[in-house]
């Protein structure tokens, strides 16, 4: 199994987009660049292994999606998705100004440019001309500005708007019928605005409500009946030209893989969606599916809480590292889908660190160091929730800290528990998260204002080198900054990334429009699957 790609060079388009806009004035980021970036259709896509359907697209019939959910709670909020079941039904839905490309980078999607000053403390974006709704309505500026809003309205209280949190809601500007005016919290530059804006910031109406709800994707809701299914028709004045092709999409909510994965073999469901890695062997011999095998870096992790003993010691903190057999890992709790890790997120960023040196096992040293900290009998509680590679990763890592003579007890929990209230005070659990770029993934994580900060990582140098790196739009300028931080992340820092994960996509072989990217994507695209 290889090991991480580190080079700074894996994804060019990223350092153009961003690198680019540093030089002089604001840039304008029209359909040009972005053209030469990839665009939406991503230009590394490409076609998924073991055939399936090929040549035009055609139109008609129903695409069915199993997803694993079951949440009865599930909603169809453009902005408060609640669990995964959601957030996929919400690609059918909503349309956003960006969207991700195949290469996992923001792509426009309603806009049809976006300047930033060259501060980055203002970010101008121009919606493309003749964009509707479902209902008919013309999207303008207007509703922009209100959906920015409403993302980051604290009545709303999503666990999303923290990605926006540097967003002064009393300073996004209309200054046209289709172009809006973003400032920054405190004067503050926000580089990353476009990326954070893509994950949740689909458009809506002005008199956009939730329980009947409007967006600009490419299908309109039919029916929706949460924990079970939910049923959409084609948009016909969707944004793209000709698109989408099926007539109808049904996204089938299953609460465990074997039934679903029963589903798709006896022909209930067309698609089903990032598969755990041990059915990949069973699926492959079966000749009326495919699989497709997208790498990503998405990754998964222990995360050591800093705030807790005995992980405010730092000597512990490093015997946990060198106790973790990255590569047993990704053997075992991924079936050998995906790559080791190195502690630190974002190798594709083109300002990562690729500096620092990979880390190997080193159980008598970690004995070494356990000992000097007075904890070499030590027994935890490791803290995993429903998904299952945290469990098997969490189950593997148990083994390997016994023989370091440490008792590790994995504890499950539900989703609603893992994900709740306490998720921050876990002294030890696992996490993952997906593709997403340094400053992204910090503002999720670890960085300040982070809502997530499971770790309570905190350090004054990173917190002041984060907030320039944040108003620095040069890639160049930019990438010395992030070296610093990562460095600090690896040396003290509380996450242990061990590894990077494959996504494992199924489709029948009549299903047209699925290709490998570098995201998890590939069935949610659901504007380009079509029926043979």
């Amino acid at each position: 199994m290889s090991h991480p790609d580190t080079s700074p060079s894996r994804h060019p388009s990223r350092r153009r987009f961003l690198g680019g806009a540093a030089v002089g004035a604001g840039v304008l980021l029209g359909g040009g660049l972005l053209a030469a970036c990839g665009g939406s259709d991503g230009g590394a896509a490409q076609p998924a292994t073991g055939g399936g359907a090929s040549g035009t697209p055609v139109r008609g019939g129903r695409i069915r999606l199993g997803v694993i959910d079951g949440n009865q709670s599930g909603d169809l909020d453009a902005h408060k998705p609640i669990g995964n079941g959601s957030i996929i039904r919400g690609f059918a839905l909503y349309a956003k100004p960006w969207e991700w490309s195949a290469e996992m980078e923001p792509a426009f999607a309603l806009a049809e440019s976006a300047e930033i000053s060259p501060d980055a403390t203002t970010w101008t974006v121009r919606l493309k001309q003749g964009l509707e709704f479902h209902h008919g309505k013309t999207i303008t500026a207007d509703d922009f500005v209100f959906s920015a809003r409403r993302l980051t309205d604290p009545q709303l209280a999503s666990p999303y708007a923290g990605l926006l949190s540097y967003v002064d809601r009393e300073r996004i500007e209309k200054l046209d019928d289709r172009t809006v005016r973003f400032h920054f919290r405190d004067g503050m530059g926000f580089v990353p605005f476009p990326e954070n804006f893509t994950n949740f910031g689909g458009i809506v109406p002005v008199d956009y409500d939730p329980r009947n709800p409007v967006g600009a994707g490419p299908y309109k809701l039919k029916e929706f009946a949460p924990g079970r299914r939910s049923l959409f028709t084609r948009f016909e004045n969707y944004f793209k030209d000709g698109q989408p092709y099926a007539d109808e999409l049904e996204i089938i909510d299953f609460k465990d893989e074997q039934s679903r994965i029963a589903a798709l073999q006896a022909g209930q469901i067309d698609l089903a969606n990032a598969i755990a890695a041990d059915q990949l062997r069973l699926l492959r011999s079966d000749g009326r599916v495919r699989t497709v095998i997208s790498q990503t870096n998405g990754w998964q992790s222990f995360d050591l809480n800093l705030a807790k003993a005995p992980f405010t010691d730092e000597r512990v903190r490093t015997a946990f590292r060198l106790l973790v057999d990255r590569q047993e890992l990704v053997d075992r709790a991924l079936s050998g889908q995906g790559r080791i890790g190195n502690d630190l997120y974002s190798p594709q960023d083109p300002t990562f660190n690729a500096t620092l040196p990979q880390r190997t096992r080193d159980v008598e040293r970690a004995r070494q160091l356990l000992r000097d900290a007075g904890v070499s009998d030590l027994s935890l509680d490791l803290v995993t929730g429903p998904d299952p590679t945290g469990e098997a990763a969490a189950l593997v890592f148990a083994t390997q800290a016994k023989q370091a003579g440490i008792t590790i007890n994995v504890k499950k929990v539900d989703s609603a528990t893992f994900n709740g209230p306490q998720r921050t005070d876990w002294t030890i659990s696992t996490n993952k998260l997906l593709t997403e770029s340094f400053l992204v993934s910090g503002l999720h994580l670890d960085a300040p204002g982070s809502n997530n900060n499971k770790t309570h990582f905190s350090d004054p140098r990173f917190t002041e080198l984060f907030s320039q790196a944040l108003s620095e739009p040069d890639t160049a300028k930019r990438a010395p900054l992030v070296a610093e931080m990562q460095r600090i992340q690896y040396d003290k820092g509380g996450l242990i990334i061990w590894g990077f994960v494959d996504n494992i996509d199924v489709a029948a072989k009549r299903v047209g429009g699925v290709a490998e990217e570098h995201t998890q994507f590939s069935t949610w695209r659901f504007e380009k699957l079509w029926l043979s």
